[in-house]
C-alpha cells in the first residue's frame, strides 16, 4: 500500500465483523501522508504486524514482502481501496479452498475467459460487487481472479515462488498466479460475498506514484509479457459449451434488438 489512508481506515473498519479470526499484515510502501502514525498507533482489535519500505518498491514486490511477514497456513491479499459486506468473505474463501481440494485460488472478482492477448472478456466477467447483479452460485470457476482480493494456501505460494517480479510495478501479477495455480491441475473461483471496490483508488488517484500514461504503458507491457509466458495455455475459457452457447445467443440477440 502507499498513501491513500481513507481508503485504508475505510477497508479496515469493514473487517471488523469477519467471522474468523484473522491476523493483519501490513507492507507500507513508503507512504508520506498519516498512513505510517495510523499503524504507529493502530487502534483496531486484530493482531498486527507491520513493515514499511523507506520508498515505494511497487505492490508486487510489496505482496512478496507480505507473504514473508505473514505466519498463517492461508494467506489473502486484500487491495486496501475494497470494503466488505459479508462478514462471512473471508469464511467463504477459505472454504473454497478446503472444498475437495480442486480450487487452488480464490478471490471475489474475476473472468471466466481469458483472450490471447491477455485480456478479460467483459461478458464472462464473474463479481459480487455490491449494487451489481450478484452470482449465479455461491462459487464460480474461472480463468483468472483479479489481484483485488487473492487468496491461496502458503504451500502453493511457495511452490509457485511467489508473485513474478518481472512484471515491474503494478500489473499482471493476477493473471500470472492465476494461471500458475491452473498449471497445476488446480481451479481458479470467485465467491458470493459482497463487496466495494474504489476503483484503483490507490494507483490512479490522488497521490498515485504513476501518472496515467506511465501506468498505462506499463499495463500494455505487462500484458505483453503474460501473452508471451503463456501462450500455450491462450486463450483460455472455463465455461462449458452449453454456457458459450447461450451466452453466444444472448450476446447476438441483444446486438439484434439495438
Amino acid at each position: 500500500m502507499h498513501n491513500q489512508e481513507a481508503l485504508t481506515r475505510a477497508c479496515l473498519e469493514s473487517l471488523r465483523p469477519t467471522t474468523v479470526p484473522f491476523e493483519l499484515c501490513v507492507v507500507d510502501n513508503g507512504s508520506t501522508d498519516g498512513t505510517e502514525a495510523y499503524f504507529r498507533s493502530f487502534p483496531l482489535p486484530y493482531p498486527l504486524r507491520y513493515a514499511r519500505n523507506a520508498a515505494n518498491v511497487g505492490l508486487i514486490a510489496a505482496l512478496n514482502q507480505g507473504a514473508r511477514l505473514a505466519g498463517g497456513e492461508v494467506i489473502c491479499f486484500l487491495h486496501n481501496d475494497t470494503e466488505m459486506r459479508e462478514p462471512a468473505w473471508l469464511e467463504r474463501l477459505e472454504a473454497a479452498l478446503a472444498g475437495g481440494g480442486r480450487v487452488g485460488l480464490a478471490g471475489l472478482y474475476g473472468a471466466r475467459r481469458v483472450r490471447r492477448d491477455g485480456r478479460y472478456v467483459g461478458r464472462t466477467i464473474v463479481h459480487c460487487l455490491e449494487g451489481g447483479p450478484g452470482m449465479a452460485a455461491p462459487v464460480v470457476e474461472v480463468a483468472a481472479v483479479d489481484g483485488v482480493c487473492l487468496c491461496l494456501r502458503r504451500p502453493l505460494l511457495d511452490e509457485i515462488g511467489g508473485f513474478d517480479e518481472g512484471y515491474g510495478f503494478f500489473h499482471g501479477y493476477d493473471r500470472d498466479l492465476s494461471f500458475a495455480v491452473r498449471e497445476r491441475g488446480l481451479a481458479c473461483a470467485v465467491v458470493d460475498a459482497r463487496f466495494v471496490h474504489r476503483g484503483g483508488g490507490t494507483r490512479t488517484g490522488e497521490r498515485a506514484p504513476l501518472g496515467p500514461g506511465e501506468d498505462l504503458e506499463q499495463r500494455r507491457q505487462a500484458m505483453a509479457r503474460f501473452a508471451r509466458k503463456w501462450r500455450r495455455r491462450l486463450p483460455s475459457d472455463v465455461r462449458g459449451l452449453p454456457e458459450r452457447v447461450f451466452n453466444y445467443i444472448g450476446r447476438r440477440g441483444t446486438k439484434a434488438n439495438a
